[in-house]
């Protein structure tokens, strides 16, 4: 009768022959084993910590960038108000019509904007 390739068949096992195994191999090669066990434990605890760390980030990253875009928005809106004052009042302003005419790349004369007499409904102390 033919040999099988049964796994429990003794002549075909990996392990060396009786005799040539030395158990300070055996001991070594868990030790090995155990230490790559625990060097790809802490691999996979550095790998999920710096992608909460990216994560953390990222929700911080993207609510500082809204505020930002708040803030854009607001500041437009405040610009808007201002041009629209400006506008309003250019026809009336007593200190621009006294000035001496503005170089043509000036609209304003220096002296123009040091002058308090607009005031802002939005900045009243």
């Amino acid at each position: 009768m033919p040999h099988s390739s049964d796994s429990s068949d003794s002549s075909f096992s990996r392990s060396p022959p009786p005799g040539k195994q030395d158990p300070s191999d055996d001991v070594r090669k868990v030790q090995r084993r155990e230490k790559n066990r625990i060097a790809a434990q802490k691999s996979r605890q550095r790998q999920t910590q710096k992608a909460d760390t990216l994560h953390l980030e990222s929700e911080d990253l993207e609510k500082q960038n809204a505020a930002l875009r708040k803030e854009i928005k607001q500041l437009t809106e405040e610009l808007k108000y201002f041009t629209s004052v400006l506008s309003s009042h250019e026809p009336l302003c007593s200190v621009l019509a006294a000035s001496t005419p503005s170089p043509p790349d000036m609209v304003y004369s220096a002296h123009a904007f040091h002058q308090p007499h607009v005031s802002s409904p939005r900045f009243q102390p």
